[in-house]
């Protein structure tokens, strides 16, 4: 049989992991990919940050919170080489992991609207829909479900002791 039209198995037969999964742990990180890029800026490292939280407080908040995103992406990379076995039982709440991580950047959200004393700008409301939209893919997605669902516990190795006659 030809399975080459499904494009989310691997080799092996397992659920690839969502792009869009990639993206949100990208977007919800957004304080460390800002922060590594600041780190190549040969002048002032700290204008780039200063652009997107002019806070240094929310930045710092940012960090903290991003790193949850990170290490949900440790757990994504270990889930690819299916080891070790400990982190199965974190990797099936990974959705769990998730929804929590999307409450505390809106909380951040809220913070940074209120050191902005509720001014409109483009950076907030665009941070909003994305959180909007990232809820939404987390309540329907099927294949985020699936995914999470690829890990299989192992079964110990039951010998079958030949019948000798």
């Amino acid at each position: 049989m030809n399975f080459s039209h499904i494009t989310w198995l691997d080799d092996k037969g397992h659920i690839k992991p969502p792009i869009f999964l990639y993206a949100l742990l990208a977007y919800l990180a957004r304080g460390w990919c800002i922060f590594i890029a600041s780190l190549t800026q040969m002048g002032d490292r700290s204008e780039l940050v200063r652009i997107f939280y002019p806070e240094k407080s929310d930045f710092l908040l940012a960090l903290g919170a991003g790193l949850g995103a990170v290490l949900i992406y440790l757990v994504v990379i270990a889930e690819r080489r299916r080891s070790p076995q400990w982190l199965r039982p974190i990797f099936v709440h990974l959705k769990w992991g998730l929804w929590l991580l999307l409450m505390i950047d809106g909380v951040l959200l809220g913070q940074r609207l209120n050191h902005g004393q509720f001014l409109f700008h483009w950076s907030l409301a665009l941070d909003a829909l994305i959180l909007f939209w990232s809820g939404i893919y987390l309540i329907k997605s099927k294949r985020l479900s699936y995914y999470l669902r690829d890990w299989p516990k192992e079964e110990p190795k039951i010998e079958q002791k030949e019948l000798q006659p």
